[in-house]
């Protein structure tokens, strides 16, 4: 069982220049040790004091609550409140429901809950035309990144992935890159980190109102990036999942989005398992074996 974390005073203390007296603090983070998440009581509601985990991940949660969120449903994702840079600490607004993964869903209703998360992503990742000449070349880089990242993992991992695995990951890295070279792949502003532990379900007598928290990681990227944490996981044998998804989105993937799909899927279970087994993290780690063996390279 995990240690609540205390609050930094000088956090606390910042908070309470915005909000006023805090009756009551809750540590809200994740399991993961980079999470450090506080839910504040006071006299009119509550807020979440945040501390990235570091200058870039705050600079990406800020760019996303100011010039991304505005442009979303009112009320399906945080609002930024204060942010100060010093401590990397950002005041957010809350967004109503409960974590998915604290539900019991019908069928009928986790599709339904696939059907409203893609509707959301599709606004969240906006047009082609949203995004500067910048964040195009950041996307772009994003992929040649990734592609080229996937030595890294198998260095890091030595013998906990094998021969045959290994040669599964170095091909689809290699086809990534060559994805990327083309320019086809459609960017847009990603969540990053977009998967049912980061969404919110309301589910109020008067609608089952979706929402998604959790932007650290949001940037420009090929849009299909964000499906990669969804592949691997909630829709692994449940096609009807990934049906209702895109019914939401609003297009199917082109044909170089679903190679895409595949081999940024391939890069992230070696991820996983070049980090988790390490990091003690048994669900990760059985996630990435999982996309290794659904996904191996056929011998030529």
């Amino acid at each position: 069982m995990s240690v609540a974390k205390p609050i930094p005073p000088v956090l606390l203390e910042w908070a309470q220049s915005v909000i006023g007296t805090v009756h009551l603090v809750r540590d809200v983070s994740h399991g993961r040790g980079n999470s450090r998440v506080w839910q504040l009581t006071y006299a009119t509601g509550i807020v979440f004091a945040k501390l990235a985990p570091s200058p870039k991940s705050f600079s990406r949660d800020t760019r996303a609550l100011r010039e991304v969120v505005p442009g979303l449903e009112p009320g399906t994702a945080p609002l930024l409140l204060a942010a100060d840079p010093l401590q990397l600490a950002l005041l957010l607004s809350p967004v109503s429901g409960r974590t998915v993964k604290s539900l019991s869903l019908a069928h009928a209703e986790q599709r339904m809950l696939h059907r409203q998360a893609g509707s959301w992503l599709r606004r969240f990742h906006g047009s082609a035309g949203e995004l500067s000449a910048q964040d195009h070349a950041d996307a772009d880089a994003e992929i040649a990144r990734t592609a080229a990242g996937g030595e890294k993992h198998l260095d890091r991992a030595g013998n906990l992935i094998g021969p045959e695995d290994r040669r599964t990951v170095r091909w689809h890295a290699a086809a990534l890159g060559q994805l990327g070279q083309l320019g086809q792949l459609p960017a847009g502003y990603v969540h990053g980190d977009f998967q049912e532990r980061n969404w919110l379900l309301d589910t109020g007598p008067a609608a089952r109102v979706f929402g998604a928290v959790d932007l650290e990681r949001a940037r420009p990227h090929a849009a299909v990036a964000d499906l990669v944490l969804l592949a691997c996981g909630s829709w692994v044998g449940r096609p009807d999942l990934q049906e209702a998804f895109f019914e939401g989105y609003g297009r199917a993937l082109t044909a170089e989005e679903q190679w895409a799909l595949r081999c940024l899927s391939v890069l992230d279970a070696a991820s996983a398992i070049s980090w988790g087994v390490p990091n003690g993290d048994d669900e990760i780690v059985e996630r990435g074996r999982a996309t290794l063996a659904r996904l191996e390279v056929q011998a030529a």
